[in-house]
């Protein structure tokens, strides 16, 4: 190996300057941890919307990030759900109230653009944290350090690589970790729209025979769309004129938020779903998209991400403190027995929620009525969704429970 300066060394390197590549360098900044964050400047044109819940907001007050992004945020106070697949069985609709938890709301939903804006901002205020214009090649390890070869031949070395690099992950790839991989017959089509009756503040989702139909509260009288179909379907309304368009998701929502205007770019998407098969090998930490990706549904993606990002700083953090140096093989593998259970079975259901919806058998619609309803109507049942919704209470990271809790 080529000689490498200690001004090239920093204890942690992260790959990706997506919301969760950013966040994984500001949290460690919060700590004193200096890092080097890899990765074109940030998207800041991106439309679409993330829905913060609490225990993520818990973390991004103790990390000192909230008070920068809360001014952006459209809480989500109520949250409900309308079957409207016309079957035989339907489950009842039901409405979850964040006041049921005692919280003011169950999270916040922002706009991407907003969200990468604060956090690029932030990044480059940073003392802590060196941003490099540049995209992994490979990595390669010894007994003290990885390292990062860029694609302009340039190195790296760091004690533990922080994967925050999408699907398709070069971190991933160099770490040797494989993946199960799978697709729905759904494409997501992506939009922001206006509507003449107010929000109250409640995200409500329709459970149509082809997927959700999800509005999602915006500042105003504004939500973001999440309408999940066929592929041939997306094609069809992607294709439609704005006003066309408006009508027909007008139509399909039963006008219960009045009349719509779209006001953004649509956006269609195939739905599929990954999983590393490993969170962690070979000095590296696989955190979002490079870990796992699925379906929007039930706003877990961007917090399942943070609970990733919340156990890879702890366990950073308490390397350094007993003045270890990070990314050892003891390291790396605590992070996968932390995360993997809870990757597994958030993934698991929501992946089981989704063909739920796709199913025509009798047995799974009465399954899946009966599960609502219990939902409604058992209170025991109801509190331990909406929790369990916002965050494992069974696998909580310690950097996500709020000080003085």
């Amino acid at each position: 190996m080529a000689e490498i300066t200690e001004k090239q060394y920093a204890p942690c390197a992260i790959v990706g300057t997506g919301p969760a590549g950013m966040i994984a360098a500001l949290s460690l900044s919060a700590m004193n941890i200096p890092c080097k964050l890899i990765g074109p400047p940030a998207n800041l044109e991106d439309m679409r919307t993330t829905a913060l819940m609490d225990a993520s907001v818990a973390f991004l007050q103790n990390m000192g990030l909230w008070q920068h992004l809360a001014m952006d945020f459209t809480p989500l106070r109520r949250m409900r759900l309308i079957d409207a697949t016309g079957r035989l069985i339907r489950a009842p609709e039901t409405t979850f109230d964040a006041r049921e938890l005692d919280l003011e709301a169950f999270g916040y939903n922002i706009k991407n653009n907003s969200l990468n804006e604060t956090l690029w901002s932030l990044v480059q205020s940073s003392e802590y944290i060196e941003h490099i214009n540049g995209s992994l090649k490979t990595i390669s390890t010894n007994d003290l350090s990885a390292r990062l070869i860029l694609t302009d031949g340039s190195a790296i070395d760091a004690g533990v690589v922080i994967g925050a690099d999408g699907r398709n992950s070069p971190t991933r790839e160099a770490a040797g970790i494989e993946t199960t991989r799978w697709s729905y017959p759904q494409s997501a089509l992506v939009l922001n729209v206006s509507h003449s009756l107010p929000h109250n503040f409640t995200s409500t989702e329709f459970h149509q025979a082809t997927g959700p139909l999800t509005f999602v509260p915006l500042p105003g009288n504004d939500s973001s769309v999440v309408c999940v179909v066929k592929p041939e379907e997306g094609e069809a309304l992607f294709n439609l004129s704005k006003e066309d368009l408006a009508l027909e998701l007008e139509r399909r929502a039963s006008s219960v938020l009045g009349a719509f205007e779209v006001i953004s770019t649509a956006q269609l998407y195939p739905m599929s779903g990954l999983r590393a098969l490993k969170m962690s090998g070979n000095r590296s930490m696989l955190v979002g998209e490079a870990a796992h990706a699925f379906p929007p549904i039930g706003a877990q993606g961007l917090n399942l991400s943070l609970r990733d990002i919340a156990v890879a700083v702890d366990l950073i953090v308490k390397a350094g403190a007993k003045g270890e140096r990070v990314g050892d093989a003891q390291m790396i593998e605590a992070y996968h027995n932390q995360r993997s259970a809870d990757v597994i079975t958030r993934t698991n259901a929501v992946d089981l929620l989704n063909r739920s919806l796709l199913s025509a058998h009798l047995p799974v619609q009465m399954v899946r009525a009966v599960g609502l309803y219990g939902a409604a109507n058992l209170p025991f049942l109801r509190k331990l969704l909406m929790r369990e919704g916002i965050a494992p209470s069974w696998n909580m990271p310690r950097l996500m429970i709020r000080k003085g809790a």
